[in-house]
């Protein structure tokens, strides 16, 4: 008689979580007609938010991108004790609270500070503007870019690098030509999943840019002037924007795994 590996537990298990994880966002969307979707989005507030949120979203990954990638190289060829605080460090962001991040930005960026005063005189302005919807998305999605691009770099072979080095070829050329193609996947992959931990930020963007409004803020405006069946209609559309980006995100991981 076969006696019982255990195995059943495992599967409760992965059966529990994606009943608690999916079963309210299937319901949810059982819930809502598509036409309701269609006509929320159709709105030219909507509309706004929409274009805000891609723009913003867009700017703080190419910026986390054009910094966090080479910062990923640099450590993944770092000592490790090294590596190991700055990775932590850069990781701090993350574990902070939206709206503690959007009153850090605050006290930095805000017209009232020293630093926000001086830009301000020079026209950059991050209060109330695109540039702070921007800004406060890339405070709190931009590690993800550095810590996905490190961990990536640093699961390749090191006999390419050094390779390419003993042959002469400099930092830039090794990074470009030789460790940035074959770590790309993961890379994108990184960058895809800040940009969808930017377009969904709420907390720090309501403290640093209330305005323009972003698609989470234009969300919570619908929820607290009409109530959870008006903010239905923009749930669902970043339900389907999440799941497209997800789709996404796996097709760049299948090229690795």
């Amino acid at each position: 008689m076969k006696r019982s590996d255990g195995g059943a537990f495992f599967h409760t298990a992965t059966a529990v979580l994606l009943l608690v994880m999916l079963g309210p966002v299937i319901a949810m969307l059982a819930a809502v007609p598509p036409a309701a979707v269609v006509r929320s989005f159709s709105q030219p507030v909507a509309q706004d938010a929409v274009r805000v949120s891609l723009i913003a979203s867009s700017i703080a990954v190419a910026a986390a991108s054009i910094l966090g990638v080479p910062a990923g190289y640099a450590l993944a060829h770092a000592r490790r004790g090294v590596r190991g605080l700055l990775l932590s460090l850069l990781a701090l962001p993350l574990a902070f609270p939206p709206v503690a991040s959007g009153i850090i930005l605050l006290q930095t960026v805000g017209t009232r500070t020293p630093l926000g005063a001086a830009l301000a005189q020079h026209g950059i302005v991050f209060v109330d503007s695109i540039w702070g919807v921007a800004l406060a998305e890339f405070f709190v999605a931009g590690s993800f870019v550095v810590i996905t691009a490190a961990a990536a770099f640093g699961s390749l072979d090191p006999s390419y690098d050094e390779s390419a080095q003993t042959l002469g070829a400099p930092a830039a050329a090794r990074f470009f030509r030789i460790a940035l193609p074959l770590a790309a996947p993961n890379v994108l992959a990184g960058m895809v999943l800040a940009w969808m931990r930017a377009i969904g930020e709420y907390g720090a963007t309501s403290i640093v840019a209330y305005h323009p409004t972003s698609l989470p803020v234009q969300l919570y405006v619908a929820l607290s002037a009409a109530g959870v069946g008006a903010s239905l209609s923009l749930t669902y559309g970043f339900v389907v924007l999440a799941a497209i980006v997800v789709a996404v995100q796996w097709g760049l991981r299948r090229r690795v795994v």
